[in-house]
């Protein structure tokens, strides 16, 4: 049986003179290292994404993070800090991606901008600058430190007991995590569920109770180093698997 096909949404930058759409290396390679499927990554045209068309093909999406933030006119505020990059391309594809994508039933993991994504594209809304907040940590890596510093264990997370990440990992209690955003969740969308909190009570973990399929959403980046990571690689197998059974049953009703 052929792999099933991941679809990762690209960003849009600005390459010198001209406009590329992009997605990092490290997340295609945890759709394959880790998930064992095969990524296709979906263009930030916006309106002109034929969704139909591309979720016919899918048998999972899997929401990447950015340097960019979802922008906050999304749910309903201003803009912060004008010197923090937007990505108007990549909000309108998404947005509208995740919606349908959940509605299918299609599988889903999301990591850290794809983490808040989908908690605006089903109706919450994001702390634009979480380390501003009152007995709040700074959630945001290191940025002059190497990236081995910058992605490494920043602090615990405490697992919802029973809850599905929980299952994944096998029952446990707490994960050690890095840690390299400045926004974070404000207001839960209707229909997620925690599944792991930070010391100072951020969510940082979530499912989405109200989709028939497969869905976890992460604030940190399991994908660095997946193989290194024993842990990460239960979160990427687990999704891997549900759209393995997603695609066989796709095939059966086809």
């Amino acid at each position: 049986m052929r792999r099933p096909i991941v679809i990762v949404p690209a960003c849009l930058k600005q390459l010198g003179d001209h406009a590329y759409h992009t997605a990092q290396d490290k997340y295609l390679h945890a759709v394959v290292a880790g998930a064992r499927c095969m990524p296709l990554v979906l263009p930030a045209l916006g309106a002109d994404i034929d969704l139909d068309a591309v979720l016919a093909a899918a048998d999972g999406v899997m929401l990447t993070g950015s340097p960019s933030n979802v922008h906050p006119s999304h749910y309903g505020e201003e803009v912060l800090d004008a010197a923090l990059p937007q990505d108007a391309a990549r909000d309108a594809s998404t947005l509208p991606l995740i919606r349908a994508a959940l509605a299918r039933g299609i599988p889903l993991i999301a990591v850290c901008r794809g983490f808040q994504e989908v908690n605006v594209a089903l109706g919450g809304s994001l702390h634009q600058a979480v380390h501003g907040l009152a007995g709040m940590r700074d959630h945001r890596e290191p940025a002059a430190l190497p990236l081995e510093r910058q992605y490494g264990p920043a602090h615990r997370v405490a697992l919802e007991p029973g809850g599905r990440l929980a299952r994944i990992l096998g029952g446990a209690a707490e994960l050690m995590v890095n840690s390299l955003h400045g926004q974070g969740i404000a207001r839960l969308a209707p229909g997620l569920m925690v599944e792991a909190r930070a010391d100072d009570g951020l969510i940082e973990a979530y499912s989405v109770t109200a989709a028939p399929g497969f869905s976890l959403a992460v604030q940190w980046h399991p994908e660095w180093r997946i193989a290194e990571n024993p842990d990460s690689m239960k979160l990427f197998l687990a999704f891997g698997q549900a759209c393995r059974i997603y695609h066989s049953k796709k095939q059966g009703g086809a």
